[in-house]
């Protein structure tokens, strides 16, 4: 590969893509409890340190360098391209930009982002009118925006894999499915038979796509 300018050390990038990237999120999920800037904020420290290695800092490079350097010994490690180490790893040719890689990064962010946004209409629709979330994303699975959140990191991962993040990941999934847990306990309590029969029906992350068998508004 041919040498390159160092891609990092670039701070500014690191800043504003973690500021676009987060309030494009904020925007979308809409915090409002404790609990929801809580998990948001988790989110939050995801997305910096992504940025952070992907344009500022490549810890991850540094320390699996002695490695690549043995395996790969002709590509440029500290370019950019070198960065997604998947299409790297896996002897992708040409620009990782355009590698099925890449595309599948974008799907899995996008998607991820659409289910936060749709999601909170129907919960915020609920909660005005008292009743339990069963439309929409929610109709599928009971805890879409946190499902969302999984879908773009998991994205980010795909695209631009990073010792930091990889380890972060397995943390904040248990975390939104605590969250998720005692967040139904709420419901129970709040809305009784209703939630349970909707919980019965629809599962908690992984969608059913068939019809709900009970079939009632709640």
């Amino acid at each position: 590969m041919t040498q390159e300018i160092s891609a990092y050390g670039l701070w500014p990038l690191v800043a504003v893509n973690s500021a676009i990237f987060i309030l494009f999120a904020l925007g979308f999920a809409r915090p409002r409890t404790t609990r929801d800037w809580r998990s948001f904020g988790a989110f939050s420290a995801f997305l910096v340190a992504l940025f952070t290695e992907m344009y500022g800092f490549p810890l991850t490079i540094y320390l699996l360098s002695g490695w690549l350097v043995s395996r790969y010994p002709e590509v440029d490690l500290f370019s950019h391209d070198a960065g997604h180490l998947l299409s790297t790893l896996l002897g992708l040719k040409g620009d990782p930009h355009f590698s099925p890689l890449h595309l599948l990064s974008g799907l899995l962010i996008g998607g991820g982002f659409i289910l936060i946004g749709s999601a909170w209409r129907v919960l915020h629709e609920a909660q005005r009118t008292h009743k339990v979330a069963a439309t929409g994303p929610y109709a599928r699975v009971r805890h879409p925006q946190y499902l969302g959140f999984i879908l773009i990191m998991l994205g980010f991962l795909v695209q631009w894999p990073t010792l930091p993040t990889l380890a972060m990941f397995p943390v904040l999934v248990v975390m939104y499915v605590r969250l998720a847990r005692r967040e139904e306990m709420e419901a129970l309590k709040e809305f009784g038979e209703g939630y349970a029969r909707y919980a019965k029906d629809v599962p908690a992350f992984i969608p059913r796509f068939a019809p709900r068998a009970h079939g009632e508004t709640l």
